[in-house]
């Protein structure tokens, strides 16, 4: 159905796709693999008309089309679901799914038309949401589903998929599967990237892997995951989750009674030097929105936070960030970057304010400092002049951490550090975080992904309705003894109903969650 031969794009100084040979039949869930900066995003966005290729053919059904823009995509049955979210905050979800399509009657939108549609198309992929909020007060798995209903909306022969379930939880994943397997049966041809290799045999049919621009193998899914990455990475990765475990010292982080009314409820625990703590949990539970609480940047109700035995005003990043704490967000382009400006300019964030004397920044410095940390992180990239916009989603959030190295900060908040990242950039953050909490600093990492909280966490915290349902050192945490803790309702103080009791529910004002 869809051709690719010989695809070439190149940005300033950086040599995005060199001859990319891909193709997608009728039918068939076609999975494309590679690191950060092997060149999917580019490739999918030459299909989707986002950017146009240099040189090269793309054919469909076995005759040369010209994609010059994402019109043309659509009108060749091409609709693209991608990494970064597109949706407009400010408007509704009916509207972003409708978004320059609207239905209209005697010229005018048929807004309730509109509505029913929406609930439609969100029904297709499970999710049970009133299309007439705005799109600004959803979590980003919420909008995540959102884009891909919108996807379905444009009744597409070929669906891109860029890192679809990057933040949605197991029953999301197998939802969302039954969405594609059913989108196959209909002659659908799906491209599917995803990091997340176990997910492969588990949806695809077949696999092309792309390193540094080029595409270097075809497979079969059933390949083994040892294949894929050494042809993913040039070289086999050993040990998924190498994690080195220090003695834990003294508590860094101290989080007693935190209570935000409807959003979560007497939330306590602490963490200490050297150690990694897992926030496990489904969306919804609260998790990003304690992270954000602890680091000033929402406010609570009660409890206190405590770093390095000294208490912290609420609601106050600046205090946050003179005790050590430094915060990964989950959404890494809308609260992690400044998109348009540079790769040195966002390492240096941070240190900024430490970094002038008299009004005047040590720019020599802070140059030297950012290029070591890029060095460190192994930062693919043209030069630190370039706009951090214009790296791939795993070279972005590398710069996320990397402003947190330089400011040396001692207690870091990871919220979902790995989401887009491939295989081997996640094991080099793994080893970041080894070499931290062996330098004696302290890490709180909240993820999705279940085998990761495992296998780098010294103990796991379970949250489920806003409270800390329990906590597992790392012997005794199992996927079932993580999911047991993370489906159950625990009651509140009071002995009363959760806040999740369907007799007393209320609207929750702060969808916030991941």
């Amino acid at each position: 159905m869809l051709r690719t031969e010989g695809v070439r794009k190149a940005f300033p100084g950086v040599l995005a796709l060199d001859g990319v040979d891909f193709e997608l039949r009728r039918g068939e869930v076609h999975a494309l693999l590679g690191e950060n900066g092997a060149g999917k995003s580019t490739l999918i966005k030459v299909l989707s008309g986002a950017h146009r290729a240099d040189a090269g053919r793309i054919e469909m059904d076995g005759r040369a089309v010209r994609i010059r823009g994402t019109a043309d995509a659509e009108r060749l049955g091409i609709a693209t679901v991608h990494q970064e979210f597109t949706l407009v905050p400010e408007l509704t979800v009916a509207e972003n799914i409708f978004l320059g399509r609207q239905p209209r009657r005697f010229g005018m939108i048929d807004r309730g038309r509109m509505v029913a549609d929406a609930v439609s198309h969100l029904g297709r992929v499970g999710l049970d949401l009133d299309p007439r909020l705005k799109v600004g007060r959803l979590g980003v798995a919420q909008r995540q589903m959102v884009e891909i209903a919108k996807a379905l909306s444009l009744e597409a022969r070929v669906l891109v998929m860029d890192e679809p379930t990057a933040v949605l939880t197991s029953q999301e994943v197998t939802r969302l599967f039954g969405i594609v397997r059913q989108l196959r049966d209909e002659g659908v041809a799906v491209a599917l990237i995803t990091h997340r290799l176990e997910e492969i045999a588990e949806v695809a049919d077949r696999v092309t892997v792309l390193r540094d621009g080029r595409s270097v193998g075809r497979l079969a899914a059933s390949a083994s995951e040892d294949e894929l990455v050494r042809l993913m990475v040039g070289r086999s990765i050993e040990q998924q989750y190498p994690r080195r475990r220090s003695p834990a010292g003294q508590p860094l982080l101290k989080v007693e009674g935190l209570t935000r009314d409807g959003v979560f409820h007497d939330v306590s625990f602490e963490v200490r030097a050297g150690e990694v703590v897992g926030l496990a949990g489904l969306v919804g539970a609260g998790r990003t929105e304690v992270a954000r609480a602890v680091f000033g940047a929402d406010a609570y109700d009660t409890g206190t936070v405590t770093v390095h035995g000294s208490p912290l005003p609420g609601r106050d990043v600046p205090a946050a960030l003179g005790a050590g704490l430094g915060l990964v967000p989950e959404d890494r382009k809308g609260q992690g970057l400044v998109p348009d400006a540079s790769v040195q300019d966002n390492l240096s964030l941070v240190t900024l304010r430490s970094a002038t004397r008299a009004g005047v920044v040590d720019v020599r410095g802070q140059r030297a400092a950012a290029e070591s940390v890029a060095r460190q992180l192994g930062v693919r990239m043209a030069g630190l002049g370039q706009p951090v916009r214009t790296l791939s989603g795993g070279n972005q959030q590398k710069v996320v951490i990397g402003k947190w190295l330089l400011a040396e900060a001692q207690v870091l908040i990871l919220d979902e550090p790995t989401r887009g990242i491939d295989v081997g950039a996640k094991v080099e953050i793994y080893g970041l975080i080894n070499e931290l909490t062996e330098a004696g600093r302290a890490v709180l990492m909240i993820s999705s992904d279940l085998p990761e909280v495992l296998g780098m966490s010294d103990r796991v915290l379970v949250m489920a309705e806003g409270r800390v349902a329990g906590e597992l050192p790392a012997a005794d945490a199992t996927q079932d003894a993580v999911m047991a803790l993370a489906v159950s309702t625990p009651p509140d103080a009071a002995g009363q109903p959760s806040r999740h009791d369907t007799s007393h529910e209320e609207e929750d004002d702060h969808p916030h969650d991941d």
